[in-house]
């Protein structure tokens, strides 16, 4: 069954963008997924086709009406359509792996990409949105966001990559740190590759490889090491 993806949004010529490229473009042409873009400003109000206002409460920028969202939710997302909802906006949950993973293995997702101020409360109440982050920084719209998120589920459609085994190594798979990696020439600029890796051993790599991801992990996040550790059932070093 093809992964399908509508995204929600004032700029409909932004997708598919890079997602019409390399493994996302060709698993898009095969049929692997489907994307629609639907423009939020069909369903503006009056001539002007206006989707937002002044907030109450006064404060600076605009809001996205509710009314406006609602009715290009629901030409969207029909009676039984069972896709998740979500909200891209800096307030939400942090966009992880298992988030991913979990959203891979659906029927795709309806993206609402948010601008302005942000959207009216009530409507995201309303449809039991689910808020999703890409992490504490501040985009000028959802776009960015959805094309990140849709290229992070795409590529863990079945047939998209050509190595399983890669996304099952790769950082994040395992709540870790992804290891360093190393091709020809053997030296160069007087680096040499880790003679571990040249040595056959495959059970000697294994190890390695386990070891220098959670050296990295360690050191660079020490917040996924904490959470490794809480996993695995012993305590945080």
């Amino acid at each position: 069954m093809t992964w399908r993806a509508t995204c929600l949004t004032l700029f409909p010529a932004m997708f598919p963008g890079p997602l019409g490229e390399s493994l996302a473009g060709r698993a898009l042409r095969d049929g692997a997924w489907s994307l629609e873009a639907r423009d939020i400003r069909a369903h503006g109000i009056g001539r002007h086709r206006n989707v937002d206002d002044t907030p109450f409460g006064g404060g600076a920028g605009m809001v996205m009406r509710p009314d406006v969202v609602d009715a290009a939710i629901a030409d969207a997302m029909p009676e039984g359509d069972a896709r998740p909802l979500l909200y891209l906006t800096p307030r939400g949950q942090v966009l992880d792996q298992a988030l991913v993973r979990e959203l891979a293995e659906g029927p795709g997702v309806v993206l609402l990409c948010g601008r302005y101020e942000g959207v009216d409360q009530r409507v995201i109440e309303h449809r039991a949105m689910r808020e999703v982050s890409l992490g504490d920084f501040v985009l000028s719209g959802g776009e960015m966001a959805a094309l990140a998120l849709l290229d992070t589920c795409v590529r863990l459609l079945p047939g998209v990559m050509g190595a399983a085994e890669s996304a099952v190594e790769e950082s994040h798979s395992a709540g870790l740190l992804e290891y360093p990696h190393y091709t020809r020439p053997a030296e160069w600029q007087g680096r040499a590759v880790p003679p571990v890796l040249l040595s056959g051993h495959h059970a000697e790599v294994a190890r390695w490889r386990r070891a220098e991801m959670e050296a990295a992990t360690q050191a660079r996040r020490p917040d996924l090491w904490t959470r490794h550790q809480v996993a695995r059932g012993g305590a945080a070093a």
